[in-house]
């Protein structure tokens, strides 16, 4: 399908791809375009300093078997709704497909579409690439004017509703990129958008602007530090 109207892409800034590395364990870096260097991602950071406890014990709950499946599953659904979405913005074909899957994640984009991104009043980027020199790189879903404020914005799939509590990692996910952004573009971005749906289509969206904002970029530091001194004990 073809998306029902244009979003309103202004090419504000020179978004340019980085080189991507995903490791058998997961882990992804970037090379720096400045320096060569492989440069962690958000991502990888976060997920080597959370707090894996609940995880962890979900997965002896139900074993090793049915928790890949999930997390297979859950990948799965969450590649294929932010490619509709990436699609959709750029005005592109939609994928297609009548199996289980292909319609979960178009009904779950349609609810992002028709309840979030109708409130964005620009697209400067999509799939945007972003890095720290020497630091961190990653990539945010659409940094645009959301309801007239520039923003970071990041689509998420959940397996039913969560609380604010429940993403704050998400929320240190925008302070990253929103740091990445301010000393790559010169800007001074203070909002994060998080919009989220669950596989029932139930729709939510998580915002954290100003004071907040900057908190989570100090709170992301603080994280980055943690990663980096992991890394230091384990040599």
């Amino acid at each position: 399908m073809l998306s029902a109207y244009l979003m309103n892409i202004i090419e504000k800034f020179q978004y340019q791809p980085l080189e991507r590395i995903t490791y058998p364990s997961g882990a992804r870096h970037y090379i720096c375009p400045v320096t060569g260097n492989k440069l962690p991602s958000v991502t990888t950071i976060l997920d080597a300093t959370a707090d894996k406890t609940t995880l962890l014990e979900w997965r002896k709950r139900v074993g090793d078997k049915k928790a890949d499946e999930e997390k297979k599953h859950a990948v799965d659904l969450g590649s294929l709704m932010h490619t509709h979405l990436e699609k959709y913005i750029l005005g592109e074909q939609r994928p297609g497909g009548n199996n289980h899957i292909r319609l979960m994640a178009e009904r779950m984009a349609d609810q992002i579409i028709h309840r979030g991104l109708v409130h964005v009043d620009e697209v400067w980027g999509s799939e945007v690439m972003l890095y720290l020199s020497q630091l961190f790189a990653g990539t945010t879903d659409v940094v645009g004017v959301y309801k007239g404020k520039p923003a970071i914005m990041d689509f998420k799939t959940a397996k039913k509703l969560r609380t604010r509590k429940m993403v704050d990692d998400y929320f240190h996910q925008l302070g990253a990129y929103g740091i990445a952004h301010d000393d790559m573009h010169q800007t001074d971005i203070r909002t994060g958008i998080i919009f989220m749906v669950s596989r029932d289509c139930d729709y939510q969206e998580f915002v954290i602007e100003g004071d907040e904002f900057q908190d989570y970029k100090m709170r992301f530091l603080r994280r980055f530090e943690q990663f980096v001194a992991r890394l230091s004990d384990t040599k």
